[in-house]
């Protein structure tokens, strides 16, 4: 590198020292530029043109590439997804007004678990950003989602296998931990086949927990816990720059509260992703989800993650299944006013952040008109869990008022071109408006007498944004043209621009006018957007209970469709299966018939059952039915039987298909080996 460089470059090398873990995003007018090794990086993974950038007295040129910066959230969201950071740095003034370099700053980091962009995630499926920390008898687990507010916490013994059985049922795109950590977990993933960006973060910022949590939510965590919460929080304080406010409640669980799957579990019995594909098709989730709202979405796919063992919790669920699996009407009303419910936990995430703009605003408030409809309908329905659900929700109409208030019925998308406050909202604004109005009347009317005046037709008023007004001559009329009418402004090839000392006066006044409507209206928004901020844990727990109805329905309809019964819960030992299908072979062959069959199981007669017969007899389907309809039953859903006992489950084992391990050093005969020490070690009395 030249010791001679450019104050540009100078203030670009200053503030990649920031973040060297990232690929630095420089904004210079219209394009974001990455430079040195960010550049070979980024030409190189979105395969943009490399060019080079001179230097002060030398001839060495830097390598950089650059996006336009209208378009960047495509290019930084390809980067994401490939695993790297991405650090943006915005001009933080107006060039015009900058003496010497202009100042830029960092304004937010962006990694795979603290995307925000609604292109970037699936609006069936959180992206979780993870946290880790460990004493010397638990690891304690944080998750969080950023886009939603949502945040989760446990503690787990301190077994590394025991931490990853947890922390894969979120999945997590980056995972935050201490260097003693770091390896162990990158290992366990890569064993797992998991990809995560493990991210190293041993200094922790300076703050107070309880500036941003209640004690009553900081009085539930272990100083493992603390230390953990610590560790996520400074670190999306670092990476977003901005309030976290929308992160607001801390949601405790204990593991034995929720069925105990594996990630090898998960994957042989196709939860939530297909063992060949990847992709949804084919899996439990897929059948079970007749959702109509993301967020409903993301509560099932959760519940399917972690099925419950308290079963009076299980029988409020099938309560509320059965209710709505009978109520045919209630159950299509519910899914007809929750299709026109948008996203209110991401919506809430965007107010919260900033970003949101008049459009999410405006889908907010379409959401919130039909809330009413959607807690009258749970409450006549005659379920007693949908009834204590609904009877205290708070349906934020006030919020939906000041919305439908302020907002256009049609605004643009971006903030800074006006026509985004309805009019009498606000009465200086009318009369800005007004006063435009009438400006732009007076063109009019202008271009009609001059025409009338001059003799030419073709006369004609226009304007562009370096000119302003002008009066538009074509050259074949110009020597109709009374001399020293106008003063000539500009010359085209085919006509001739003017203007007169009275048109540059309105100009100034329309255009005046224009400016203070648009910043009036850009400041009017923000005040709103602002009020709405402080709202927040309402619309938070209103979008709970709109996505706790939404999977209930979903159910319903799924159990309804397929003619599936209620199974009775018991807590004894004994498993009683009349009639059963395996849920998901029947609903992907629905033209051919499906031979039920029955399981039973008791603790004083036949505890095991060993299955046996040649290739494709059926006994993978069989394995799998019997954990699959534990897991429906346990989810809250009704199952496919002519009658169910099934027994709370704690923890299923399953290894269908054993196959070697190679990159691990590990035939098909040791893994199998491995695989029954796990499940003789972990097993009890109520595990299948």
């Amino acid at each position: 590198m030249s010791k001679k460089t450019t104050p540009m470059v100078e203030q670009y090398l200053k503030i990649k020292k920031e973040v060297p873990d990232a690929l630095l995003f420089f904004r210079l007018g219209d394009f974001y530029e990455l430079f040195y090794e960010d550049a070979l990086t980024a030409s190189r993974e979105l395969e943009i043109t490399l060019t080079g950038r001179g230097q002060n007295s030398s001839s060495e040129r830097i390598p950089m590439c650059g996006v336009p910066h209208h378009s960047a959230e495509q290019y930084i969201t390809r980067l994401v997804e490939k695993g790297y950071k991405v650090a943006i740095c915005e001009q933080m003034e107006d060039p015009k007004q900058a003496k010497g370099v202009v100042r830029r700053e960092i304004v937010r980091i962006v990694t795979p678990g603290t995307v925000m962009e609604e292109k970037a995630l699936g609006s069936k499926q959180n992206n979780y950003i993870a946290a880790v920390t460990e004493d010397v008898h638990t690891y304690s687990v944080f998750v969080c989602d950023l886009s939603t507010g949502e945040l989760y916490c446990t503690d787990v013994e301190h077994a590394m296998d025991r931490l990853l059985d947890e922390l894969l049922v979120y999945t997590p795109a980056e995972i935050i931990t201490t260097e003693p950590l770091a390896e162990p977990l990158k290992a366990g993933l890569n064993r797992y086949r998991k990809h995560a960006l493990v991210s190293i973060r041993d200094e922790q910022a300076s703050f107070v927990l309880e500036n941003y949590f209640t004690s009553e939510d900081l009085s539930q965590l272990s100083n493992c816990g603390k230390s953990c919460l610590q560790l996520l929080i400074s670190y999306l304080q670092e990476t977003q720059k901005r309030t976290l406010s929308h992160i607001g409640r801390i949601r405790k669980y204990e593991p034995q509260q929720f069925m105990i799957l594996d990630p090898m579990t998960r994957k042989n019995l196709e939860l939530t992703e297909s063992a060949r594909s990847g992709n949804r098709h084919g899996t439990l989730l897929w059948l079970l989800d007749k959702t109509v709202t993301a967020m409903g979405a993301r509560l099932l796919r959760r519940w399917v993650d972690k099925p419950l063992l308290d079963i009076k919790k299980i029988e409020e669920r099938h309560e509320a299944v059965g209710v709505l699996q009978d109520g045919f009407i209630a159950r299509e009303e519910l899914r007809e006013h929750l299709k026109k419910v948008y996203d209110l936990e991401r919506l809430s995430g965007r107010i919260a952040f900033g970003s949101a703009n008049a459009r999410d605003l405006l889908a907010l408030k379409v959401s919130l008109e039909r809330i009413p409809e959607v807690l009258h309908t749970c409450a006549a329905s005659g379920s007693e869990t949908l009834r204590k659900l609904t009877e205290h929700a708070d349906d934020c109409a006030d919020l939906c008022r000041k919305i439908s208030d302020a907002i256009a019925d049609d605004p643009p998308v971006s903030l800074k071109e006006g026509g985004i406050i309805r009019p009498g909202y606000h009465d200086y604004l009318d009369r800005l408006r007004e006063a435009g109005a009438s400006g732009k009347q007076w063109i009019a009317e202008l271009e009609q007498k001059e025409r009338e005046t001059t003799g030419i037709k073709s006369l004609k008023i226009g304007f562009n944004k370096v000119f302003g007004y002008f009066i538009e001559i074509t050259r074949a009329n110009l020597a109709s043209l009374p001399e020293g009418r106008y003063e000539r402004k500009q010359t085209l090839a085919n006509a001739e621009r003017f203007v007169t000392q009275e048109l540059k006066e309105k100009e100034a006044l329309i255009l005046e006018s224009e400016e203070k409507r648009i910043e009036l209206e850009y400041e009017l928004f923000i005040e709103l957007r602002n009020s709405l901020h402080t709202e927040l844990d309402r619309l938070q727990r209103l979008a709970e209970v709109i996505a706790e109805i939404d999977a209930y329905q979903s159910l319903a309809r799924v159990s309804a469709d397929w003619q599936y019964v209620r199974p009775k819960m018991t807590e004894g030992f004994d498993m009683k299966v009349l009639g059963g299908k395996h849920p998901v072979v029947e609903a992907v062959m629905p033209n051919e018939r499906f031979v039920s069959n029955d399981a039973v199981l008791t603790k004083d007669g036949q505890r095991m059952l060993l299955i046996t017969g040649p290739n494709m007899a059926g006994k993978s389907t069989y394995m799998r039915q019997v954990a699959l309809l534990s897991i429906m039953a346990q989810v809250g859903c009704f199952v496919p039987a002519e009658l169910a006992e099934i027994p709370l489950i704690d923890r299923i084992f399953t290894r269908i298909g054993a196959a070697d391990d190679l990159a691990g050093g590990q035939s098909t005969f040791m893994v199998e080996m491995k695989d029954i020490q796990v499940m003789a070690d972990k097993a009890t009395p109520k595990s299948i």
